[in-house]
């Protein structure tokens, strides 16, 4: 795939390829066509059949090339494969992006945000006892609290009255600790009650090391059938105008976080995890 791609980023092979799909031709004619001289179309047709993407043969006193199709097929069929990753992934970028610019309009002052609230509801597979363990113990919030593309690099989670919260993230693929962090919050428990109720502040923080914002978390679980469901309510308080950019990506952010939880629940209570 690289010599195709790397055959056919010349304007010059490409506009052979183009001939040659119409019809076979040899190459005195395509140099004429494409108004080249005959040697560096023939270095030019060469490569394009190096990279398998045409194929000749001696037809008299001539050489006439001819296109094959199936490279071609197999690198549109690459192209719409990335593609439609891309329409995946892309999506969620632009609404953010879409929302950044909103929010970056509205930051025109100290507690501009405040007041502001998201809400989010899951329904989770697990008993609220498991759900719970999720919420407080470092080594399952390291699974599932961080958005998509991120994960966890440090987490201090005390789950009761005061304890005390750090959350630190970086690029998953950030191995090495070399990208820059990508975010990093502090914040205090206010209420836990195993099972009912988990209720925090928390605050992100800016790149100086100032709160951006700060989060009142409110986490009720309730018992359904062999489930839970699971209500947050965000509110924000203490809103700088700096911090446009986090609170942009509360509710994408936050909502991908829940949805990694969920599946990390249902891993947690499929028997054949078990196994």
């Amino acid at each position: 795939m690289d010599a195709l791609l790397t055959a056919l980023a010349d304007p010059a092979r490409w506009r052979l390829v183009g001939l040659l799909a119409e019809r076979p031709r040899s190459v005195g004619v395509l140099a004429q066509l494409a108004g080249a001289r005959q040697p560096q179309t023939t270095k030019h047709l060469q490569t394009l059949e190096r990279a398998g993407v045409v194929t000749s043969q001696r037809s008299g006193q001539r050489r006439v090339y001819a296109l094959r199709s199936a490279p071609l097929r197999d690198l549109a069929a690459e192209l719409g494969r990335l593609a439609d990753t891309a329409d995946q992934t892309g999506e969620t970028y632009d609404r953010y992006g879409l929302g950044l610019q909103a929010e970056r309009l509205a930051a025109a002052e100290p507690g501009w945000a405040d007041g502001r609230s998201f809400r989010f509801r899951r329904s989770l597979a697990g008993r609220p006892e498991l759900v719970w363990r999720h919420l407080t113990e470092a080594a399952l919030l390291a699974r599932w609290w961080t958005p998509d593309d991120l994960r966890v690099s440090e987490l201090v989670f005390e789950a009761r009255p005061g304890g005390r919260i750090v959350q630190e993230y970086r690029d998953a693929e950030d191995t090495d600790g070399s990208d820059p962090v990508a975010g990093r919050a502090e914040g205090v428990v206010e209420e836990a009650r195993p099972g009912e109720r988990l209720a925090y502040r928390l605050s992100p923080l800016l790149p100086g090391g100032g709160l951006a914002f700060t989060a009142h978390v409110d986490l009720g679980l309730r018992p359904a059938g062999a489930g839970t469901e699971l209500d947050v309510h965000w509110r924000i308080a203490d809103s700088t105008v700096d911090s446009a950019d986090f609170i942009a990506g509360i509710e994408i952010g936050f909502g991908q976080s829940l949805d990694k939880l969920a599946a990390a629940l249902v891993a947690d209570t499929d028997p054949r995890s078990a196994k």
